[in-house]
């Protein structure tokens, strides 16, 4: 690793390095705020309203899965390779800058995308809490909801709205946050997260003894006729589509830069905010399909639904749910930002994007530029499209990533087996195979214009990479 590795340069041209200021309990509070959000706050309420009925638990299962063989292949990666840009920084240093830049412009597409999916669903709920307080929003229907919607037959229409405002705002304020610095950040994520992981509990608590089994016949309901719509297919589709309720744990690779120890701190942050998310998931799903029909949970706030359902001995639940889905929503935001201005300061700092992004302010030591144009394409999809559609491309973006992750830990032990691993997979080349299969059949099981989507993303990647990244990357500041 040379000298100036961890090295950017501020406005001024002076070099400075980004704070070490995180620990393990500060890794796994982060993984899990960017994993508890949007995901069990509203995807689970579509997911099994359009795909998979009560088995959407089987969805979370599933999907749990695939996220444990990857995750134990990301630990390994961090553990081996301590720099800030997560999958990215791998890519670079294991297989050269086209495969760099490939994963690095996913990665973009999985943090910015998420970061204006979740803002969606924070709006959505701010609507709900403010109305449970007595202070309905005096704002019209037509900036509070999108624009761009989503036919019967699976494609965009337009549905008569100008801007959803309040996603646009919150993308706005933690951006802010950001800009304040890292520690700040992650101060306040900690607090949120505790709050958020609170009602969850609550929720589970009191409303798990009051499901009725009725809610839960038939378990998979019967195919429609069609992949996706029910049956086994449903639960695989459902698993894609739940998919993005467990993004954000790889996020805590990408702050291996500002780690006090990123060998021993990364693969605890990793492994630990995946285990708590998962099993929070799977009790959570089931109380609110247990609570409520599967078929009245496509609304922007099943959690709330399904407290409704559980009738007066859980309406004083009612706005502590909204409260803790906005916390939750808006700590996700918080990671997702974080997430993609550290990925595009380490793609920056290789020379792959312009300087500008890896310019750190000088009293905060945060990358600004970066953080502005990350807020600029969070609020634009926010503010213009719909949950479902960012939800499913971010499922796609990050299920593509993890399934490379895999490959990768393959490749390295093949290419590079003495090269040092402070954290190795447990079972290779068994479970990296087993991260690619389960990664794989989700992605398999997203609708085809997901797929389109992406393509259009990777071509619009691959003109700036042609005209821009392939005549400035540098050497990778880290190698095997």
């Amino acid at each position: 690793m040379t000298a100036d590795s961890d090295v950017a340069i501020d406005t001024a041209g002076h070099e400075h390095e980004l704070k070490r200021v995180l620990g393990p309990m500060s890794l796994v509070a982060l993984g899990v705020g960017a994993t508890i959000g949007a995901g069990i706050f509203v995807i689970t309420g579509t997911a099994a309203a359009q795909y998979a009925g009560p088995a959407v638990l089987f969805s979370f299962v599933f999907a749990a899965f695939g996220c444990l063989f990857a995750g134990l292949c990301y630990a390994e990666l961090a553990a081996m390779i301590p720099q800030s840009g997560s999958a990215y920084t791998y890519a670079y240093a294991s297989f050269g800058r086209f495969a760099a830049w490939v994963i690095g412009w996913d990665l973009a597409l999985e943090y910015g995308v998420a970061a204006g999916a979740v803002a969606v669903g924070w709006g959505g709920y701010f609507q709900a809490f403010m109305t449970n307080i007595g202070m309905p929003l005096p704002i019209p229907h037509a900036l509070m909801n999108a624009p761009i919607g989503v036919d019967p037959h699976g494609g965009l229409m337009l549905t008569g709205a100008l801007i959803n405002l309040p996603a646009v705002a919150i993308v706005a304020f933690v951006s802010l946050l950001l800009i304040l610095g890292v520690r700040e950040s992650a101060g306040a994520n900690t607090l949120l997260v505790a709050f958020k992981v609170l009602i969850i509990v609550m929720v589970v608590a009191f409303g798990l003894p009051l499901i009725s089994a009725h809610n839960l016949t038939p378990f998979i309901p019967e195919n429609q006729g069609k992949f996706g719509a029910f049956g086994w297919s449903g639960i695989l589709r459902a698993s894609g589509v739940i998919f993005f309720s467990y993004i954000g744990f790889d996020t805590v690779s990408v702050a291996a830069q500002e780690t006090h120890n990123p060998q021993r701190d990364l693969p605890i942050g990793i492994l630990g905010s995946l285990v708590i998310c998962t099993v929070l998931y799977i009790f959570m799903a089931l109380t609110m399909v247990g609570l409520a029909h599967y078929s009245t949970l496509n609304v922007p706030n099943p959690v709330t639904v399904a407290i409704r359902a559980g009738g007066w001995p859980l309406a004083w639940l009612e706005p502590w749910v909204n409260l803790g889905a906005l916390i939750g929503t808006s700590t996700v935001i918080l990671v997702s930002l974080y997430g993609q201005t550290r990925i595009l300061y380490s793609m920056s700092r290789d020379g792959m994007l312009p300087r500008m992004f890896s310019r750190l302010a000088p009293r905060s030591k945060t990358p600004v530029y970066g953080t502005l144009v990350t807020f600029a394409f969070g609020a634009f999809l926010g503010g213009i499209f719909p949950i479902d559609i960012l939800g499913e491309l971010v499922s796609i973006g990050t299920l593509l990533a993890f399934v490379l992750v895999c490959v990768g830990v393959l490749v390295l032990r093949a290419t590079k087996p003495n090269a040092s691993r402070p954290f190795v997979t447990p079972f290779s080349p068994i479970t990296p195979l087993l991260g690619i299969a389960f990664c794989g059949a989700m992605m398999y099981g997203l609708p085809g214009d997901t797929w389109i989507r992406l393509a259009v993303w990777f071509i619009v990647g691959l003109v700036i990479y042609a005209t821009y990244g392939v005549w400035h990357a540098k050497k990778p500041v880290f190698e095997l």
